[in-house]
């Protein structure tokens, strides 16, 4: 299938290693030219280098800190300039896997939270705030935000910051669905990435309904369907992407 993504640009934030580098990889594996954003400059330009050679597109490096606004709009700014034309495809991703708020209230401290809320929600209201200009002068675009199951199962306080973006999708979607351009949330699970061990993948694949942790490659293919001309029916919406909930029943 055609995706017609090629010669399209995208920015993909938590760019460097895991679920990000997997996207971008997916997305440059169907002709796109991809700036990733990270704060470690060494991750960042290892991460380029490989996906450029394995890929044959541009992957630029750039670093960036979304919890700063003038870091975001430098690196749409730079993310134009080197590839030649505004964002087409942002991808949210930039964020801590987990949070930093996993104890009990009693032990959990504000000053954390407000750090995982203003990388993980406010974050991706920067970049998205930056790109939409650019989508909104062609008349097409593709927002997509990168969340975590956690925001349909209570149990940690970093969990709230998941359940946020559905709102924050949806009001994107809303507002700029009439520009062309379609704004989804998509929550991992438990996700295999290079960091990942066989402890960790043997107990994950437990929790699931497939009996298997999913592989951050797969994530990377859904997201590449929904930044397609192919997804353009498909907008506000809130897609599981963790091997399935055993037990569980979303209406």
């Amino acid at each position: 299938m055609d995706f017609g993504l090629n010669g399209k640009a995208a920015i993909v934030t938590g760019g460097s290693v895991g679920i990000g580098k997997a996207i971008a990889r997916e997305l440059a594996l169907e002709g796109v030219d991809v700036a990733i954003a990270a704060r470690r400059q060494d991750l960042l330009e290892q991460a380029a280098s490989e996906l450029s050679r394995e890929t044959g597109r541009k992957v630029v490096p750039i670093v960036a800190d979304t919890t700063s606004r003038e870091s975001v709009e430098n690196l749409v700014k730079s993310a134009t300039d080197i590839m030649g034309r505004g964002a087409d495809i942002l991808v949210n991703n930039a964020a801590l896997p987990g949070g930093l708020v996993l104890g009990s209230l009693a032990e959990s401290d504000e000053a954390d939270l407000m750090a995982d809320i203003d990388t993980k929600v406010v974050g991706y209201f920067r970049c998205a705030k930056a790109v939409a200009p650019h989508m909104q002068s062609q008349g097409w675009g593709r927002i997509i935000n990168i969340g975590g199951l956690s925001a349909r199962r209570a149990g940690t306080f970093s969990g709230m910051r998941n359940a946020a973006l559905v709102h924050f999708t949806k009001t994107l979607s809303d507002q700029l669905g009439p520009d062309g351009i379609t704004a989804n949330l998509v929550h991992p699970g438990s996700t295999r990435t290079e960091r990942t061990g066989p402890e960790q993948e043997e107990r994950a694949a437990q929790t699931t309904s497939t009996r298997r942790m999913v592989d951050a490659s797969e994530i990377g293919y859904l997201v590449t369907f929904l930044a397609s001309t192919r997804a353009t029916a498909i907008t506000g919406e809130v897609i599981a992407a963790g091997g399935g909930v055993p037990g569980v029943v979303y209406q």
